[in-house]
């Protein structure tokens, strides 16, 4: 088995451990985390079913976005379509066998085509940042690395259209990683360059603002009804403190 194989092996097996026992810590941290107060956003609903459809509609639609800044909701709602658009492509590298609907033609093509949707989102979002004053002002260097990062994942991927590598080959490199029976990967650079970035962005995610993700359904301005007239609110913590009295 080559060195670069070995690396890969070891770099994706890493990734994945940091990815998802930091990203279950961050889960944990965000669900014992007290919410004191009743500040949901109002227009806020009163019964947990209202809750349910209103964080549904924020996952899928960007309400609050939308209600905020066009521009930002366009660039923002087009990344993240065309993100899982990708995902939904590169399901067919990791399963065997594939499933009937990923193999699909028009699931491939939207996959394929969503990639420049992505970078056209990404660009206008990084645009945003940088033209932006306001923007601009509250942005960090990691803001922009970020974006530029997700931007290199997405440009190398569809770079491999043109600079083709052994699809087969690398479908079996990861059905190995998953069940241990290891299998050489391709050592195309741009394969490698995009595989490279996809492992960083594994690694950083828990520790970044990418957190959004997961964190969304933890926002006390999301996730709690407007019951405030009709129940007192007590936190986890007063209500331990107060049995203690």
């Amino acid at each position: 088995m080559s060195f670069v194989t070995i690396f890969y092996v070891i770099l994706f097996y890493l990734a994945a451990i940091i990815l998802f026992v930091g990203l279950g810590y961050r889960i944990y941290e965000y669900a014992i985390i007290p919410a004191p107060l009743k500040i949901p956003t109002p227009p806020a609903p009163k019964t947990i079913q209202g809750v349910a459809a209103r964080l549904i509609r924020e996952v899928v639609f960007f309400e609050s976005l939308f209600s905020a800044t066009k521009w930002t909701w366009l660039f923002g709602w087009l990344f993240h379509f065309a993100l899982l658009l990708a995902a939904f492509r590169h399901l067919r590298y990791f399963t065997d066998p594939v499933w009937g609907w990923v193999s699909w033609e028009i699931v491939q093509a939207a996959g394929h085509y969503g990639g420049y949707v992505m970078v056209f989102g990404l660009f206008g979002l990084l645009s945003r940042r940088i033209f932006v004053d306001r923007v601009r002002y509250i942005s960090s260097p990691s803001d922009y690395l970020m974006l530029i990062l997700i931007i290199g994942i997405a440009v190398s991927g569809l770079m491999m259209k043109w600079f083709q590598t052994d699809i087969v080959a690398v479908k079996q490199f990861f059905l190995g990683l998953m069940y241990f029976k290891w299998a050489e990967l391709p050592t195309d650079l741009v394969l490698l360059v995009h595989l490279s970035l996809v492992a960083l962005l594994m690694i950083i995610f828990p520790y970044s603002k990418l957190l959004h993700a997961p964190g969304l359904f933890f926002s006390p301005t999301r996730n709690q009804t407007d019951t405030s007239r009709d129940q007192r609110h007590i936190s986890d913590w007063a209500k331990k403190i107060e049995s203690q009295k």
